[in-house]
This record gives structure tokens, C-alpha cells and sequence, in this order.
């Protein structure tokens, strides 16, 4: 009598879908977690060691970016830092003004002028000084022999080492009154001239000073991107009967894209901060007309005016705006098609 493979009864089909389990006997499937994924204690069991190594890092951010924020309750205060030798005793204690800070801010003329000047600074560079870096990268990145790319790559990266100290002296050495400029015009018959002093020109001069010095800076990252484009599309593109000009349009600048929108994304949270230690430098030279923008309205009130609710006040909407900019500038990220800093 031959022997089916079929179970007979329904017990035994099911007996067969599910084996007893391989301890105590009990009947039903043995669950395992789906394939890829770990349990919160497995994943920090296996990433132990990465986390106690930016632990460091993590502490250092909270302490220095994240802690602070609590200080802008001053915004809302009378703030005196003489009441008490420690700072959250002199918070605790001086008397709570509400938005009163804030009425002043939007009544002074002078915030209104750091405002348009910031906003003036930043739309200079980043018209003027944001596509530098990739057209240099671009140029760079052209060039045949790697001695030579390594070498510019070096002379155009020096300059942000440098301090803004030192920058604003070469360039008074160049622009300024006594400069070379004024002496190669003076020796030719013509009138001398100072750039350095002159409040029409000092935007212009800024967005220079910015340029030399951190230009080189950005390269790298851009660099960095078309080492990843892939050879074969150039190839292929080549094959096409594309040049040069059709290459670099179709194929490095799509590549480019990416890192383009972040970069931009990121440029314009930044854009109400456009260099404090540059610009105090020269403040005086042109008056804080042309020159006052928002850190150093901040500074000038809170710092040597001694008004730290005010100045606080100052810097917290000049926080929110830059946060709503952010965000504007990520959703037109989005729109383009591009991730920004953070996915939809």
C-alpha cells in the first residue's frame, strides 16, 4: 500500500503549516522581527561605540548653541547683570517689561537701517559672491594636469585662513587713502581716492573683501561633488557630439544641483548674519550709516550701551526671521525637486 505525501485530515495539514515550537512543546509560528530591522536596544547595543564618540560633540552643542536660547528671556526684561555676581540670579531678578523691547525695536529708525543694510549685504553676495566658487570649482576642475589644479586649488584656498583683521589691512593698503591706488593716480596727475572711507562703494567693498577671502572655501565643496560625476557620461556625451560647453551644461551642472540647492538653502538662513567682526571693523571708517548692520546693531546696544533687553530683543527677531527664511528657502528647494536640508 503506497504512502501519499498529502496530509489526510485538516489537523495534520495544519499540524504541517505549523510545527511545534522547538521548546515547551507549544504549537504556532516562532516570530521574528521583520528582515532589516532591530530593536532600539539591539541598535544601541551595536552602535555603542559611535554614539560614546560624538557624545563629545553632542555636549558641546547643547552647551554652547543650545543652552543660550534660555537667556533670551531677557528680551522680555530690564535686564541689570549687576543685581547679582550670577547671571540667573540678575534673570530672576530684574523686572519683567513684556513686549516693550520689542515697541522700541520697530520704532527705531536705526534697526530699520541695520535691517536695510543687511538685507543690501546680502543680496550682493549672493549674487555676486555665491556663483564664484562654482565657476571656479568648474575652472578648476578643467584643468588637465593635477600639479597644476592642486596648486590653485592652494593659492585660492590661502586666503580664508587669514584673519579679517589682516584682510581689511591689505585692502587698506590697496584702496585706502594712502594705498597703491592713490599713489599710482596721484603719480599719473589724477586726484587720489579712498575706497575704504567711502559709504556709496562700501558694499561693493565688503562683497570683495568676502570673496578673496572665502571663496576658496567653497570650491571644496563643489570639487567634492564632481568627483562623484561619473567618466562615462562625459563619454557618452562626447559620443553624442556634445562640446565642452553641452558637456558641462547637461552633465556637471545637473550634478551639481543638488549641493547647489543645499548651499543656497543654507546661504539664506544666513543671510541676516553677514560677517560681525568684518563689518565692526570698519564701521567707523564710513559711519554707522552705511555700515551698521544687525550683529552690530546687537553689539552696539547690548555690549556698549549697556541695553540687554533690548539688544536681546533685537537679536531674537532677527533668530526668527532667519527661521522663517529657512523654511521658505527648503519649500522652494522642494519645488525644484531637490531634498534641501531636510526631506518633505
Amino acid at each position: 500500500m503506497s504512502h501519499s505525501t498529502v496530509p489526510r485530515t485538516d489537523t495534520e495539514a495544519a499540524a504541517k503549516e505549523n510545527p511545534p515550537a522547538a521548546h515547551g512543546g507549544a504549537t504556532g509560528a516562532v516570530k521574528k522581527p521583520p528582515a532589516g530591522k532591530l530593536s532600539l536596544r539591539l541598535r544601541l547595543r551595536r552602535d555603542r561605540v559611535l554614539l560614546l564618540m560624538t557624545l563629545p560633540a553632542i555636549l558641546l552643542v547643547l552647551l554652547f548653541n543650545y543652552v543660550p536660547i534660555l537667556g533670551n528671556v531677557v528680551a522680555f526684561q530690564e535686564y541689570d547683570p549687576y543685581i547679582s555676581d550670577n547671571g540667573v540670579v540678575s534673570i530672576l531678578h530684574s523686572p519683567w517689561v513684556g513686549l516693550e523691547n520689542f515697541q522700541r525695536i520697530f520704532e527705531d529708525s536705526a534697526f530699520w537701517n541695520s535691517v536695510r543694510n543687511t538685507l543690501v549685504l546680502f543680496v550682493l553676495q549672493l549674487v555676486l559672491y555665491f556663483p564664484i566658487p562654482i565657476l571656479l570649482a568648474l575652472l578648476i576642475n578643467s584643468v588637465v594636469r593635477p600639479r597644476v589644479r592642486a596648486i590653485s586649488q592652494a593659492v585660492l584656498y590661502l586666503p580664508h585662513f587669514f584673519s579679517w583683521v589682516l584682510v581689511v589691512a591689505v585692502f587698506q593698503q590697496l584702496f585706502g587713502g594712502a594705498g597703491l591706488l592713490s599713489q599710482i593716480l596721484r603719480d599719473h596727475g589724477y586726484d587720489g581716492l579712498s575706497l575704504m572711507t567711502d559709504p556709496e562703494t562700501f558694499k561693493f567693498l565688503v562683497t570683495a573683501q568676502s570673496v578673496w577671502k572665502d571663496a576658496g572655501w567653497g570650491i571644496i565643496v563643489f570639487l567634492a561633488a564632481l568627483a562623484s560625476v561619473s567618466p562615462d557620461l562625459y563619454e557618452a556625451a562626447a559620443m553624442d557630439g556634445a562640446n565642452r560647453w553641452r558637456r558641462m551644461w547637461h552633465v556637471t551642472l545637473p550634478a551639481l544641483r543638488p549641493v547647489i540647492a543645499l548651499l543656497l538653502v543654507l546661504r539664506v538662513g544666513d543671510a541676516l548674519t553677514v560677517g560681525f567682526e568684518q563689518i565692526l571693523l570698519q564701521r567707523d571708517a564710513v559711519g554707522p550709516g552705511a555700515a551698521e548692520v544687525l550683529d552690530t546693531f546687537v553689539w552696539w546696544n547690548g555690549v556698549r550701551n549697556q541695553d540687554f533687553g533690548y539688544a536681546a530683543a533685537a537679536g531674537l527677531v532677527k533668530g526668527v526671521i532667519s527661521l522663517g527664511l529657512v523654511l521658505i528657502a527648503n519649500k522652494v528647494a522642494h519645488l525644484m525637486g531637490e531634498q534641501g536640508v531636510y526631506k518633505k
